[in-house]
């Protein structure tokens, strides 16, 4: 039976990076993943290009850009491990990379650039590695020794590491091992839910704006109410289904169902104020005069919806003016649900971060870790959910 230092179940970012460290650090490790290739989430995220970190992250208010039960769990692993430190392992291995918007980073030519980067660190410590290689059954012998029974045998470490990921994009072979792992330890766990994925309507209520489906445009997105209203101003996607884009992705996140989500289609616009001085000085149909403040293809659409706004904007009268502008201004639909893990990017909830330790991720069966997606921790859209990935994964190597 092969004996090694730390054995890391699931060759994703978090688990490359974490082998990598710890076998810089003289440790013996075996990195273990069920697919024959590694990182298949890196390779498509980022449209290709893998949205590796956020420069704005503020690893002092985590709960700013994270969703936890307990959103300040991360604080310690995110300041210890920052963008800066990721940003400047990038530059090391020589990867061109830049900056898009609001501090999100990535790659200039490909993904792939940034998995062989992870390879290269893995090799510069030694890592074994066995892909692809099911892994069985994990147990615990009498000594505190983990057994580990894989496709290629059975193997032994006083210490296991699972970075198996969520349940989101189960056709990369997303699944829910690292949650029945936890289970089997007795660890506690947060219910699931698809995280960054688009919201649907039925159809009934869906059949008006279907037709718009492929428009974008920057709105104001919120959800909740009081404390718990969560607001963004992004760019939103009409699909045949619902909305998608990276405005309904970041409020997914936050969004419970049978909770409304409020929208300003038209942001930054006194949108009542603008068409009350059009109606002064324009002949224009009160579509073709709106589409100077939305898309032509909304503004047809929406006023399709009521005969008063089927006119000459100085025909229309103010009060269906001011409906109009409201109903732009403060949309305020009800998702009946979402598009599911197969379009999520992450998954919401995993394990119990109450059981975790935040300075290593040891869980509180000794010798057992998790990292990256598996923990109830979840980013936003924008590169904070590999930050974590890099930052769990660090602390978790450190500690091995």
């Amino acid at each position: 039976m092969q004996e090694f230092d730390a054995i890391i179940i699931g060759a994703g970012a978090a688990g490359l990076f974490c082998a990598g460290v710890a076998g810089q650090r003289g440790r013996r490790v075996l990195l273990i993943d069920h697919s024959p290739k590694v990182a298949e989430k890196i390779r498509i995220s980022g449209g290709g290009r893998a949205n590796f970190t956020n420069r704005d992250l503020d690893p002092q208010a985590p709960h700013r850009h994270f969703v936890s039960r307990n959103p300040h769990f991360c604080r310690s692993a995110l300041s210890r491990y920052t963008p800066a430190d990721f940003i400047a392992l990038v530059q090391r291995h020589g990867v061109p990379f830049h900056e898009k918007h609001k501090g999100q980073l990535f790659c200039d030519r490909s993904a792939d650039d940034l998995i062989q980067l992870l390879l290269r660190e893995c090799d510069a410590g030694g890592v074994t590695r066995w892909q692809p290689c099911a892994v069985h059954a994990v147990r615990q012998d009498g000594n505190g020794m983990y057994e580990v029974d894989t496709a290629h045998g059975t193997v032994t470490a006083p210490s296991v590491v699972v970075a198996t990921g969520g349940l989101s994009i189960p056709q990369i072979g997303a699944s829910d091992f690292g949650h029945r792992l936890a289970a089997q330890f007795g660890l506690r766990l947060v219910d699931t839910r698809p995280g960054l994925v688009p919201l649907t309507f039925d159809g009934d209520t869906w059949a008006p704006f279907a037709e718009l489906a492929g428009l974008a445009l920057p709105v104001d997105i919120e959800t909740g109410e009081k404390k718990q209203r969560t607001r963004f101003r992004e760019d939103l996607l009409f699909t045949h289904r619902g909305l998608s884009g990276p405005a309904v992705l970041q409020i997914s996140s936050y969004w419970e169902p049978g909770q409304p989500v409020r929208l300003d289609l038209a942001p930054g616009t006194d949108l009542e104020a603008e068409l009350r001085q059009a109606k002064l000085r324009s002949r224009k149909r009160l579509g073709n005069e709106l589409a100077s403040w939305v898309p032509s293809r909304l503004a047809d659409t929406w006023t399709a919806t009521d005969p008063d706004w089927q006119r000459p904007v100085a025909d229309t009268p103010d009060k269906a003016l001011a409906r109009l502008a409201q109903g732009l201004s403060r949309w305020e639909v009800r998702p009946t649900g979402t598009e599911g893990y197969r379009k999520a990017e992450v998954t919401l909830g995993g394990v119990d971060t109450r059981d975790l330790s935040s300075q290593t991720l040891e869980s509180r069966q000794k010798g057992l870790f998790f990292i990256g997606e598996v923990v109830d921790v979840t980013g936003w859209l924008g590169g904070y959910n590999f930050q974590w990935a890099w930052a769990s994964a660090h602390a978790c190597g450190q500690a091995l």
